[in-house]
Parts: structure tokens; C-alpha cells; sequence
């Protein structure tokens, strides 16, 4: 092992601290639709301060905190099963999450731009095996005193908001000895179970975005970057470009102009954005507000390319608040629907977009900063890897509520996107 790669110091798994349910926990549609995404890798990076030097990130403490946390978040310490119909489900046995510590030789300032790689992921998201495994995390002390936090949930069980619910959990038992004022999770996933018989409405097929089509081509290499919208230039782009639309329109309608001009796209040429939208408000009755699972419905927008890249930016941000706008009970039920009756894939995804569309993830407005365990708020979060070219997620920094894009997308077009994107603000 070359000094640069961290050394595992231990690996050993976190059981709930009292007794749990042993059930299998029955998955709804948006849950199987998330399945073959495996385990999503993010990083928290924490800087020491000189007066918890002594105890900074004691795995002790850490390793309580979240057996008390696990009781009722129980799910994440069980593992991925298939039941009696061969329907995946999680076997909620209380076997535990996996704990990895790890020491490097590496420091917080040695990844400045935070930018997501592979390297990132190899060196502070464990490696989940086996892969039915739900969660595993890893603490890595680094060389300037700082911790390196890497965490791998699998998509199957929650989705984003699911998944900082837990670490403000988790951080608040390390922190206050006690999670009396952290909100419980709800695991009735029935709340989405399919209509019977299921049936798809045909006007939902005009907003909602079933299926994703990779194209495995070689022939267009991919980079990743990570992009900073200053708060001063999100409160102008909202406000002077796109007519008060929210940060995730405005920021949306931006990078798929943006795009779409350093792409060249073809005049004619039909583009779409893709977006997952939150359901927890959309259904009737409405999803308790901790309900802990998959609550995620893909919409889209769509247009000519010539359409796009010269139409003003409040009209494109205009298509997007739109396809929001459309989001009901029956479009949410159709697509619930929609996913039960579909033949579930169960192949892990791989290749790029084609070059008309757009796949933005926004984590945008979520506690991502609010995981301190009582030595502070990490100094950055981010993903840990992008996923596929054409994907991009959209996230608050953490100390002045300026927006990360990180951008995956054709190599030989990220620059011009890049001039583009500061050109407009």
C-alpha cells in the first residue's frame, strides 16, 4: 500500500443499541426504481480546532451515537433481501451498518476544489462488501488533524432527504448525549403501494420522465467540475434573469441554456432536462414530513435546442417551473404505477447521456451542513463521485449560501460551459 492510500485502522459493524422490529420491510415501485443505483458515496470534511485536538472524532462516541440512532433507524442496519415473490426488501435484522476507521497521509487542503473522482471515493467512501449491505461509513483521520467522513447508503432503501435525516440524528446523539429533539423517522411504505389494478394516466406521460437511455459510445470522454454561484450572483440570477424563480429553476434554466450552447447543439434538435422532484407534499393525503424512503418522481422539460439557447432565461426557467407545477396525486400514482408494472432492471447503469439532455439532482435547501457530532459543522460535503456524464447536482455551500453545480459532462465541452455560465452572471 503506497503512502497516499489510507490504512485501515478497524472495520467492525454498529448494531442498534436496544432491540429492533425483525420483519422484512416491503419496498414501494420508487424504491425498486432506485435499486440497481447502489450505494450513493458522499464526503463531509471536518477541520480540527486546537481545543478538541485531544478528542477529535472519538470513534467510541461516534460508534454510540449511532447504536442509539440505529433504534430507529433500524432499516440501515439491516441488510438488502429478496422475499418469497423473489421482490427485493430489506431484512431488518439488526446485523448493523459497517464502521471503518482509517489513517492518511493526505490533508483537507489537499482537495481544495472538492471536485467528485473516483480517487475521492476510493480514498473516503468505503468499499461495501457484500453489497447487500445498506449503509457503511468511514472515519479517516488526516495528516493536518483533520477527519475525512465518507458514507455509502444504498439508493434502494432512502433517498437524499432520508439520508440527512439520519446524520442529524447520528450527529445530534454525539453531540447532546440525546436525540430527544430530533423527529422520528415513518416506515410505512405502504403509503406507496400501487393501485389495484395499476394504471397510468396518459397526460402524466407528458411531464413525467420514466426511463433514462445511456449511450455507451467511447468516443466522448467525460470531466467532472465543481462550479461556485456566489449568493450575490444567485440573488441576481433569480431575481434581474428569471422573474423570481426559485434557486432550483433559476440555477436549472441556466445550466441547461448554458449547455445546450457549448454542446452546438443542432437548431432543430429536441433537448430535455430531467429532475427528480419531492412527493411528500404532492400525494393525498400528503407523506408525513419524515416519512424514510424513496419519495422521488422524475419530471421533465423539454424543447428546440435553437429554443433553448436564445429564448430569455426567465422563459426557459419558465418550462421547468411548469413540469413542476403539473405534479399531482394522479401524476405521483401513475408513476408508482407506472414503475410496478415495469420489468425492474436490475443492471447498475453505465455511460453518459446523450448530448440533448440534462439530469439535474438537487439536494438544494436539504441540512447537508447540519451533521456536527461536537466538534464543529464540516468545512465541505459533497458527493463523492459524479455518477454519469450528463448529471448534475446543485448543493448549498455551507458558509456564505452561494450554489455548487458539480457538472459532469463532455470533456471537450466543460470549458466552454464554464465561460458560458460566469458570462451570464
Amino acid at each position: 500500500m503506497s503512502s497516499s492510500e489510507p490504512q485501515v485502522v478497524e472495520s467492525s459493524f454498529v448494531a442498534p443499541s436496544e432491540a429492533t422490529p425483525r420483519k422484512g420491510l416491503w419496498l414501494s415501485p420508487l424504491d425498486l426504481d432506485l435499486a440497481n443505483r447502489g450505494h450513493t458515496p458522499t464526503v463531509y470534511f471536518y477541520r480540527c480546532n486546537d481545543d478538541a485536538a485531544a478528542y477529535f472524532f472519538d470513534v467510541a462516541k461516534l460508534k454510540e451515537a449511532m447504536a442509539m440512532a440505529l433504534v430507529a433507524f433500524y432499516p440501515l442496519a439491516g441488510r438488502l433481501d429478496v422475499d418469497y415473490d423473489g421482490r427485493i426488501e430489506i431484512s431488518c435484522n439488526g446485523e448493523g451498518a459497517l464502521f471503518v476507521v482509517a489513517r492518511s497521509d493526505r490533508t483537507v487542503d489537499d482537495f481544495n476544489d472538492f471536485n467528485p473522482s473516483p480517487e475521492l471515493r476510493r480514498l473516503f467512501v468505503p468499499h461495501v462488501a457484500p453489497s447487500s449491505i445498506v449503509m457503511a461509513v468511514q472515519v479517516t483521520f488526516l495528516k493536518c488533524g483533520g477527519v475525512a467522513l465518507g458514507t455509502a447508503l444504498h439508493h434502494a432503501v432512502i433517498d437524499a432527504m432520508s439520508a440527512f435525516h439520519f446524520f442529524q440524528t447520528w450527529s445530534a446523539f454525539s453531540r447532546d448525549g440525546n436525540g430527544a429533539a430530533v423527529e422520528l423517522p415513518c416506515h410505512d411504505r405502504i403509503l406507496l403501494r400501487p393501485r389495484s389494478p395499476p394504471v397510468v394516466h396518459p397526460d402524466t406521460l407528458s411531464v413525467f420522465y420514466p426511463k433514462v437511455i445511456l449511450s455507451e459510445s467511447p468516443a466522448r470522454p467525460t470531466a467532472s467540475r465543481v462550479f461556485t454561484i456566489s449568493k450575490d450572483q444567485v440573488a441576481f440570477l433569480k431575481r434581474g434573469l428569471c422573474g423570481g424563480a426559485s434557486t432550483f429553476c433559476a440555477v436549472s434554466a441556466l445550466v441547461w441554456q448554458c449547455t445546450c450552447v457549448a454542446r452546438q447543439l443542432p437548431p432543430d434538435a429536441e433537448t430535455c432536462i430531467s429532475f427528480w422532484a419531492n412527493i411528500r407534499r404532492s400525494v393525498r393525503p400528503p407523506l408525513p414530513d419524515r416519512f424514510f424512503g424513496n419519495a422521488l418522481v422524475a419530471l421533465f422539460a423539454a424543447g428546440a435546442a435553437r429554443d433553448i439557447a436564445s429564448e430569455a432565461l426567465e422563459s426557459v426557467a419558465g418550462r421547468i417551473r411548469g413540469a413542476i407545477g403539473r405534479m399531482d396525486d394522479e401524476l405521483v400514482r401513475s408513476a408508482i404505477d407506472y414503475y410496478e408494472l415495469a420489468e425492474m432492471d436490475s443492471r447498475t447503469p453505465k455511460g453518459i447521456l446523450p448530448e440533448t439532455e440534462l439530469r439535474m439532482v438537487s439536494w438544494l435547501g436539504m441540512p447537508v451542513y447540519d451533521v456536527d457530532f461536537g466538534w464543529g459543522k464540516p468545512c465541505v460535503m459533497s458527493r463523492a463521485e459524479s455518477i454519469l456524464g450528463g448529471y448534475v447536482y446543485l448543493m448549498n455551500d455551507g458558509n456564505n449560501d452561494a450554489v455548487r453545480v458539480l457538472m459532469c459532462m463532455e470533456a471537450a465541452c466543460i470549458k466552454e460551459f464554464e465561460r458560458l455560465l460566469y458570462a451570464k452572471l
